[in-house]
């Protein structure tokens, strides 16, 4: 598959383990709203480090992530993407309440926010799937079973979508975010839901 960027940042790819190092104060968000006092609202930024491949059609892609919790909204992620202002992002994230929870943003010119379930570890598998219009975010802790986080829908109709890893730090230092075993099926899920 060919992979580009949009925010180049470095990488190191070996042996089915990819390591992308997120930019201090870099993030995936647009937000029409007002910040608050405490900075705790995410700033509109569109700066985080995204390596995507473009696919079309109906498709799977799962990858195991992790990174060292360091900063407030640290995260290794997956995002799909038709354009600057229509995406979403499923994260393994380090949350404002001290957890590391995976955590959905779907952007259709303004960006919600939704976190999910606490994960006890420092590593998660995320998964998506689209089928049409229609997209669903997945995780798991071991690998094999999948369970929803989020069902959504993007104005995308036959178009292909970038597809790929997005690591941010927005209100940190940056660091090192691991991505393992990632797998793209170019295939239709039975049940979206489900993922599978």
């Amino acid at each position: 598959m060919d992979f580009k960027w949009i925010n180049e940042s470095e990488i190191t790819e070996t042996d089915g383990r990819i390591e992308i190092y997120a930019t201090e104060k870099s993030d995936f968000f647009c937000n029409h709203g007002a910040d608050s006092e405490e900075g705790i609202t995410p700033k509109t930024l569109c700066n985080a480090p995204f390596y995507y491949t473009q696919v079309s059609g109906d498709f799977v892609m799962r990858v195991k992530v992790s990174h060292d919790f360091k900063d407030t909204y640290d995260s290794a992620s997956i995002m799909v993407m038709k354009d600057m202002t229509h995406w979403a992002k499923a994260c393994f994230e380090l949350t404002d309440f001290d957890t590391h929870a995976v955590v959905s943003v779907v952007t259709k010119e303004e960006s919600d926010d939704a976190n999910g379930c606490n994960i006890d570890d420092n590593t998660v598998w995320l998964q998506i799937c689209r089928s049409g219009n229609s997209f669903a975010f997945h995780y798991s802790t071991d690998g094999e079973n999948y369970y929803m986080m989020r069902y959504f829908t993007l104005p995308v109709d036959e178009t292909s979508v970038k597809v790929g890893l997005l690591a941010q730090a927005p209100l940190g230092n940056g660091g090192k975010r691991i991505y393992e075993n990632l797998i793209i099926e170019r295939k239709t899920v039975k049940n979206i839901r489900m993922g599978k």
